[in-house]
């Protein structure tokens, strides 16, 4: 009796264990283990995470097999799309030894787009990543370049007329102005001192005289 329940008891385990196997096989089936992103141009390979906005970008893939073998195809996406699902941009890839690599950097006119990652053993639907590409015009306005041409030459205008203006009437003024002045003081010294020393002179020679007279008239007396 009891050989037989050992017997059935090995027999149910076995019998459990062909039941789950194909379920566990399924789950670590080689080819639908990783997952793709979208990076930036400017974004480095080590990081893992999406960008959906971008301008210039590149596909950036992880945790697939070694040496996987993938092909991918981008397509114009609504709203912004003409034809929703036309294939814009495609191209194919072969992933290195621990199920990582990355395509070159490319660009799109702006608008929403839908990638689609295609590759040997997936399950089910291809893994795919919707983004958006705007790349802003940077370029300067026209009007900012004529605004410094016309400063320049205003302002090199003004120090031409500044230095005319004292050169023309300053030094003319100050040299008429002393000269005039000196000869009229000149002549005034000259005609108004020279009559009052002669009459000064004049007189005192004659009250010398007088009293010189009076007083030999006193000594003769």
């Amino acid at each position: 009796m009891r050989t037989l329940n050992r017997v059935g008891a090995l027999s149910a385990v076995a019998a459990a264990a062909l039941l789950c196997a194909p379920s566990a096989a399924q789950a670590t089936a080689p080819g639908d283990n990783g997952t793709v992103k979208i990076h930036d141009a400017t974004t480095g390979e080590e990081l893992r995470r999406n960008e959906p906005h971008v301008c210039e970008f590149y596909l950036d893939a992880f945790g697939f097999d070694a040496v996987q073998q993938v092909s991918w195809h981008i397509e114009a996406w609504a709203p912004t799309a003409a034809v929703k699902g036309e294939t814009v941009k495609s191209g194919a890839i072969t992933l290195d030894g621990e199920g990582h690599g990355r395509t070159d950097d490319m660009t799109l006119p702006d608008g929403h787009y839908k990638l689609f990652w295609n590759f040997q053993g997936e399950k089910g639907s291809a893994k795919h990543k919707v983004f958006w590409t705007d790349c802003e015009d940077e370029e300067p306005g026209g009007g900012s370049s004529a605004s410094p041409s016309a400063t320049p030459s205003a302002s090199a205008s003004e120090p031409a007329a500044s230095p005319s203006t004292p050169a023309e009437g300053a030094p003319s003024s100050p040299s008429s102005s002393p000269s005039a002045a000196g000869g009229a003081e000149g002549d005034l010294a000259e005609t108004g001192n020279g009559a009052p020393v002669g009459l000064l002179s004049a007189a005192a020679a004659a009250l010398l005289g007088a009293g010189g007279y009076l007083v030999f008239r006193r000594r003769r007396a």
